[in-house]
């Protein structure tokens, strides 16, 4: 889909492949799409490049779901972060799996956050948390973050920095995993990029109406509540996949 590779699976389907991974601990990281990621990705080959190293790119936003079913991919289903967020968590819960959070706001958010998620999955091992700050546009290695989450032996790891600063993270310190020593690497965890499923499941930002989710239009919610930092955003990519994605399709059904 124009330079964004996408898996068309169902939540379900996602999980047994992200089981697997976490059996053979080997690492890696899983992106959850939408069309600023999309738009992100044609833009900047570097960034596409990123996303093809995923294990998983599954369809976060209704758009990149409908694209896929439009390319043929009738097996395809909508995976929000939130979703995502919490069947990984009933997973580990039920599975005894170590669990970290990377990102959002503040420290404040992610207590939050603990909190809801132990109170709706009471066997949750949360054994990492932290909120950095703020990033130069150079992303930076935490070297700390690296051996602290190692330490732990986290093996899922949940990161909230947004789109594309999430995926550039995980695929820096993916790379980095190996510097540290060999009975450290054996605990490298799998990573998601959950964009603001973290502000969502703590209760700082809400959902848009389901009608308004199933018709597309969650965009339109978020941008009524975030003006400012948004409509730039929207503007920009929005109209722009309609017609890139249009036309993609169009010549997919002329071509002979």
């Amino acid at each position: 889909m124009l330079s964004l590779p996408t898996h068309g699976t169902t939540l379900a389907g996602a999980l047994t492949a992200i089981g697997q991974n976490l059996q053979q601990a080997a690492g890696g990281y899983v992106c959850l799409a939408n069309v600023h990621m999309c738009m992100e990705a044609y833009d900047d080959p570097a960034f596409a490049g990123i996303l093809r190293q995923a294990q998983l790119v599954l369809a976060d936003g209704r758009p990149i779901y409908w694209a896929q079913r439009l390319s043929g991919c009738q097996q395809a289903a909508q995976i929000r972060g939130y979703d995502l967020v919490l069947a990984l968590c009933e997973k580990a819960a039920a599975e005894g799996l170590r669990v970290g959070f990377y990102g959002g706001s503040n420290q404040q958010l992610l207590l939050q956050l603990e909190q809801e998620l132990c109170r709706r999955f009471p066997a949750l091992n949360i054994v990492y948390s932290y909120a950095p700050p703020y990033f130069p546009a150079e992303l930076p290695v935490d070297e700390l973050a690296l051996q602290l989450i190692q330490q732990q032996q986290v093996q899922i790891l949940l990161v909230g920095l947004g789109c594309p600063k999430q995926e550039r993270w995980m695929a820096l310190h993916q790379a980095h995993w190996p510097t540290l020593s060999t009975e450290l690497q054996r605990t490298a965890p799998l990573m998601f990029g959950v964009g603001a499923a973290f502000d969502y499941l703590a209760g700082s930002k809400s959902h848009a109406p389901k009608l308004l989710q199933q018709l597309g239009l969650e965009w339109l919610y978020r941008l009524s509540l975030e003006p400012k930092r948004l409509s730039g955003r929207y503007l920009k990519h929005n109209p722009r996949f309609i017609l890139h994605f249009g036309w993609q399709w169009i010549r997919s059904k002329i071509k002979p």
